[in-house]
């Protein structure tokens, strides 16, 4: 069976087996037999690959890694625990949206905290003029999971909603001038997740308080490790099912 993942990887970021040959010193047919047969590369070959298409040795070969390693590996993945989101640095989010260079995708309910910065959509702008694909998830505000939540929450039945479509009206003009793709999703959302390139912050969510109460995780990607790769393929699936809202 191919290794699909590579071979996708490798068509979206346009190298061709000889780029990819002449990265790793090895002969294109080897190149060809990673990706047609799923042989496994050496290490050093592997690091190279991921760094040439962003992505993990443990997206590209999950099996590659041994299980002790990649344990190792996912611990130094967190960068720092916050006892609650309201305790991460307004400087940390800044300069998160601000390094990014490829990718900005956000998976929530509402975000609402997100609109108290008046140059949020400037920037967001800016960064999507400059190449970085902008992704924004929010929760479908006619769903019972968003009902759910704002039950949850202990703020009543619709309030949640009505904060999504604040929210909707607020990110409206990045998707009408096309700087950003917006979707609607249905899931029960068990964190919200804020991922800027090889960095997430996960907002996770604790029944019976608001997420702004709830602790956070910086995570850094590194190649081999588990966590990082986890929550971005939640994020993944949950925008593979969304759809556009209705505005």
């Amino acid at each position: 069976m191919p290794n699909q993942r590579l071979r996708d990887s490798l068509l979206r970021n346009g190298f061709d087996l000889t780029q990819v040959a002449r990265a790793t010193g090895v002969d294109p047919k080897t190149v060809e037999r990673w990706i047609n047969l799923n042989r496994t590369p050496y290490p050093r070959h592997r690091r190279a690959i991921a760094a040439m298409v962003r992505e993990s040795e443990t997206y590209l070969w999950p099996d590659a890694i041994a299980p002790d390693a990649k344990k190792e590996i996912t611990k130094s993945e967190v960068v720092q625990v916050y006892p609650h989101r309201h305790s991460v640095p307004q400087e940390l989010w800044a300069q998160l949206i601000d390094q990014a260079r490829m990718n900005i995708s956000i998976l929530i309910y509402s975000g609402i905290f997100l609109t108290d910065n008046p140059s949020l959509i400037k920037t967001l702008r800016s960064k999507a003029e400059a190449g970085v694909k902008i992704r924004l998830l929010l929760g479908d505000p006619a769903s019972r999971e968003v009902a759910r939540r704002s039950e949850e929450e202990g703020i009543g039945r619709g309030t949640l909603a009505a904060k999504v479509r604040n929210a909707l009206a607020y990110f409206r003009p990045l998707a009408e001038t096309g700087h950003a793709e917006i979707r609607c999703h249905r899931t029960t959302l068990y964190n919200s997740i804020y991922r800027f390139d090889d960095e997430l912050l996960v907002n996770t969510h604790v029944h019976g308080f608001m997420a702004a109460h709830a602790p956070v995780l910086h995570i850094r990607r590194l190649s081999g490790g588990d966590l990082f790769e986890t929550y971005a393929e939640s994020f993944q699936g949950v925008w593979d099912d969304a759809k556009p809202p209705k505005w």
